[in-house]
């Protein structure tokens, strides 16, 4: 009989251990990481698993880790799909690259997992969101915002100027030169000159010069930083007082021959420069510097963490409180629009100093 008793006793407790585990897990939440660990992007990929381990370490104590390798490829997403669905993670962000997050979607939306990407900005991943059905919000851009915000700022900042939209030929550079000029027309606006310009030269002093000669004292250029540096120093050669704008290619590394003063840039934030100190001191804990992708990821989880926080509390799901959510993030205040992309663009307008870019505002 006293065996019996131990017995019984020693099934109870199982048992309550059983339960306590599994309320734990129901309240806790398990999020899934696909990064490219291997491979040529392994160095984006460890800022990716960096930010989010240091978000989950300071932000939820509850929030657990699921980090598989997507390889950047369709055979490496499919996998990674698979392997976070048999492990029951309850929502999964990173994802760099298209071919891995458009192989992983049909998976994980087979299991009701939704997905925070924080590098894909291929248009048709949430163009199609109406006929796919998946489950994806991207704190990455769209591929076409960056042309937008181009226009939007420029066309308000230089409504009153002679302004011309040249560009090197380039897929890139041209898409955003013929953004701006289409959204200048339908804005009442017309250039003064449009050209394509012949890139990598040594010298520009030909494009200044018919520059100039149409009368141009602003000009958007849709080309790399090297082309854009070269024709401000030979405008400023020859005494041409001009204003040279461009897109985010000016993040580049600076080349042989400096901007000028004035540059304007649209572009993202430099992560590395808002990044708060804790934040930047615990991302660099985990073998990363504060750059790149690592305060993207380490924003997807808080709002990971924030939404599954809202679902618990309202008893809903948490793919509604995603779609639904105002999420206050290391990068400030996110919201999804209905097709999963930010509702508000990420873009700024940057002027030169002479040493770095720092924020400007429009009139």
């Amino acid at each position: 009989m006293l065996r019996l008793t131990r017995r019984l006793a020693s099934a109870a407790a199982a048992t309550l251990l059983t339960l306590a585990a599994t309320s734990a897990h129901a309240e806790g939440l398990l999020i899934g990481v696909a990064a490219p660990i291997t491979g040529p992007s392994a160095r984006l990929g460890a800022q990716v698993r960096a930010g989010a381990e240091a978000a989950a370490s300071a932000v939820s104590p509850q929030a657990t880790l699921n980090v598989v390798d997507d390889q950047c490829s369709a055979e490496g997403g499919a996998k990674a799909a698979n392997e976070l669905v048999a492990a029951k993670v309850n929502i999964v962000v990173g994802f760099l690259c298209t071919e891995s997050i458009e192989a992983a979607m049909p998976i994980l939306k087979g299991a009701g997992i939704p997905v925070i990407t924080v590098g894909v900005r291929t248009n048709s991943l949430t163009d199609r969101k109406y006929k796919t059905g998946w489950p994806v919000f991207r704190l990455a851009p769209r591929s076409d915002a960056e042309g937008m915000a181009v226009s939007s700022m420029l066309i308000e900042l230089w409504r009153q100027e002679l302004f011309a939209i040249i560009d090197d030929g380039t897929i890139y550079g041209r898409e955003l030169a013929e953004t701006l000029r289409s959204e200048s027309e339908k804005a009442g606006l017309n250039p003064v000159y449009v050209d394509q310009y012949r890139p990598q030269l040594d010298n520009q002093i030909s494009l200044a010069g018919r520059l100039r000669k149409a009368g141009a004292t602003h000009v958007f250029v849709g080309g790399d930083y090297d082309d854009i540096a070269v024709l401000g120093r030979d405008a400023a050669g020859l005494d041409y007082n001009l204003t040279i704008a461009s897109g985010e290619t000016l993040r580049a590394a600076a080349g042989e021959t400096p901007l000028q003063t004035g540059t304007l840039m649209i572009g993202l934030p430099e992560w590395a420069e808002i990044a708060p100190p804790a934040v930047a001191s615990a991302i660099r804990g985990h073998g990363a510097e504060p750059e790149g992708y690592a305060l993207p990821a380490y924003a997807a989880v808080e709002i990971a963490n924030a939404a599954n926080t809202d679902a618990q509390a309202s008893g809903g799901k948490l793919l509604d409180s995603l779609a639904k959510g105002d999420f206050a993030t290391v990068i400030g205040k996110i919201k999804f629009d209905d097709k999963g992309d930010l509702s508000q663009s990420p873009y700024k307008l940057y002027r030169f100093d002479g040493t770095k870019f720092v924020e400007a505002e429009l009139p």
